[in-house]
């Protein structure tokens, strides 16, 4: 459905009952987003908050809350988007069936912005700062955060639309340094197109100027966080998916969308920094405040009635979850088609995105050899790390399966499938010294940490065990579970440091040799404060694991060697998964917000059946 405007998706979602209003003044202050997130969990319906505490404006959240939700407001023009990704992805077939993509070529053609901006008044008030919503999502954040931004920049040596970038940073209103209203924090993340136009801004040492749009049509929102392929502008994705044209005007010298709800405009100064966070974020934990660059506002607009949305976001699953689910409808299998010998590739939400991804290749190298072992998947691994945001991606697993049977989906299956062809002297790749996600402080400082890669193709080498060994029942001193087949945990003593852990795991892995007769089922060593919470669910373990430690550093072996600057081992891998001195602390709901928030919710006892 072509919707103009945000009021106009609400009353939609309204009529076929898909919104639940409150109407009691909430404070933007923790309790909103503990609502979102008890909503959230429940697969409940978009929220509007009619009263805010101080400010005028509503606003909603939850709006892309299921992938059920999300592919109805897009329903009339979801399919023609993944036509034309599909034919983006695989031309040869346009140029096969011209005839069968026409009504989608001419759906973009109209998708395209005008080259000439609206003329037309468009209604903003000019308001400030502290007059949008002040919403602080989780206790120690630094103030308040936009976190559902289109921020909109331009190439200063190719100005205009079309050469533009639209990208979602999260933007702190308040707290910190910040001067009130003059002020506001803009953490981007390496690999994003604003940092692109602020390098080229600097070296002109010209300012980089930014318009940062708020609401609007949710097409503009979800193109924000599109990765579309190269050459494919925001602002058409935009149009082709929201089924009308971008609309937009210049003001003052800067871009201002006609279809937003609220507008910041500012300038970004070459080389200025301010101290941004704390933020609760993705992965499960803070963020912490670092030096990121800031707008200096300029003017902020609003329209009459405007709605402000937002999200939150913490330990997966939650709203950007669902916001990822949609995109790989949108997309298919364009990612695959970019990398050939690349059959499917997964990042593992519960293991907080980036950190840990699952991938299938194939092996047509060497199809004469009888000895089967990873070859084409290695050049595919690299390949995937050389690429867009799966650059990031800290732990690669990779496989080729011959029967085409495994999915990288089923995470289960596919572990046992790498674990038991895996050979640890061989198939581990490490790269140190190298960038992982800004959001990740499991490495050695900001953007900086390890990857390996874990290479699995042949015959199956270790038979997997469903039962902790023996030998360690015996052990008395330490408490074990099997977490899955191959993949033991084991309780250790709180880290305190590398010197002492390096020790510790030494003596470990001390007794583990003298019994590797009896390891032989065991591929995954996982070293833990509390086994008992990484038994109890799939996501706990995958959470854990992949989030808490860093390759380089938290990787050991049992009776490991390195050969020709190639480490391995020929018993198990462990993966110290310890919380360290260094790591952001993990998020926790404030107990009496959430307790006032169940009670609030009793008031409204139909909202899950909506």
């Amino acid at each position: 459905m072509a919707y103009a405007s945000l009021e106009e998706v609400v009353l939609d979602l309204d009529r076929t009952g898909q919104l639940l209003r409150i109407y009691e003044e909430v404070d933007p202050s923790l309790e909103m987003a503990t609502i979102q997130l008890r909503v959230y969990a429940a697969g409940g319906p978009a929220i509007l908050f009619e009263k805010v505490k101080g400010t005028k404006y509503r606003a909603i959240s939850n709006l892309f809350g299921t992938l059920e939700r999300s592919k109805f407001l897009f329903r009339d023009t979801l399919p023609k988007v993944q036509e034309l990704i599909a034919l983006r992805s695989n031309p040869l077939n346009g140029l096969k069936h011209p005839f069968a993509h026409i009504s989608s070529a001419l759906a973009a053609f109209k998708a395209l912005p005008l080259k000439n901006p609206s003329k037309k008044p468009i209604l903003f008030e000019e308001i400030r700062i502290q007059d949008l919503p002040q919403i602080k999502h989780w206790e120690k954040d630094g103030g308040a955060f936009i976190t559902l931004p289109q921020v909109y920049s331009e190439n200063i040596d190719h100005p205009g639309i079309m050469q533009a970038n639209l990208g979602m940073y999260r933007i702190q209103l308040s707290g910190g340094m910040y001067a009130p209203d003059k002020e506001i924090g803009v953490h981007y993340q390496i690999h994003r197109g604003i940092g692109i136009h602020q390098k080229l801004a600097g070296a002109k040492n010209q300012p980089l100027k930014v318009s940062i749009f708020v609401g609007g049509p949710p097409a503009h929102t979800l193109a924000a966080v599109m990765p579309l392929p190269e050459g494919l502008s925001e602002l058409t994705f935009a149009g082709l998916l929201g089924g009308r044209r971008f609309r937009y005007f210049y003001h003052e010298g800067y871009m201002l969308s006609a279809d937003a709800d609220f507008v910041i405009t500012g300038e970004i100064h070459h080389q200025d920094t301010k101290p941004e966070g704390p933020f609760g974020d993705h992965l499960g934990y803070y963020s912490l405040a670092h030096p990121f660059p800031y707008l200096k506002v300029y003017k902020v607009y609003a329209k009459k009635a405007a709605i402000w949305p937002f999200t939150v976001v913490g330990r997966p699953p939650q709203e950007d979850t669902s916001f990822g689910e949609l995109i790989h409808e949108i997309t298919g299998s364009a990612i695959e088609q970019e990398i050939p010998g690349l059959k499917a590739v997964h990042a593992v939400d519960a293991a907080g995105v980036h950190p840990l991804l699952l991938a299938l290749g194939s092996e047509r190298y060497t199809p004469y050899s009888p000895l089967q072992q990873p070859a084409e998947i290695l050049t595919i691994a690299n390949r995937i790390l050389g690429t867009g945001q799966l650059s990031l991606a800290k732990y690669l697993l990779i496989t080729a399966d011959p029967k085409e049977q495994l999915s990288v989906q089923n995470i289960p299956e596919f572990l046992q499938y790498v674990l038991e062809r895996i050979d640890f002297t061989r198939d581990l790749h490490f790269q140190t010294c190298t960038t992982i996600d800004t959001l990740d402080y499991s490495g050695t400082g900001l953007n900086t940490g390890s990857k390996v890669i874990f290479a699995a193709y042949g015959p199956v080498i270790r038979n997997l065990i469903n039962k902790v060994p023996d030998f360690l029942n015996q052990w008395g001193d330490k408490k074990t579970g099997i977490v899955l087949p191959g993949i033991l945990a084991i309780e250790m003593p709180p880290f305190t440091a590398y010197l002492q852990a390096g020790k510790e795991i030494d003596a470990l892995t001390d007794q583990l040799l003298s019994e590797i007769e009896n390891l032989k089922g065991v591929a995954l060593i996982v070293l833990t404060e509390d086994v008992q919470f990484i038994e109890a669910s799939l996501a706990n373990f995958l959470w854990v694991t992949f989030t808490r430690s860093n390759p380089a550093s938290d990787i050991y072996g049992v009776d490991a060697s390195t050969q020709n600057k190639h480490w391995g081992c020929k018993g198990p891998i462990i993966i110290d998964s310890r919380k360290k001195p260094h790591h952001a602390p993990a998020l926790e709901l404030n107990a009496e917000v959430a307790k006032k928030v169940d009670q609030l919710l009793v008031n409204y006892p139909d909202w899950k059946n909506k």
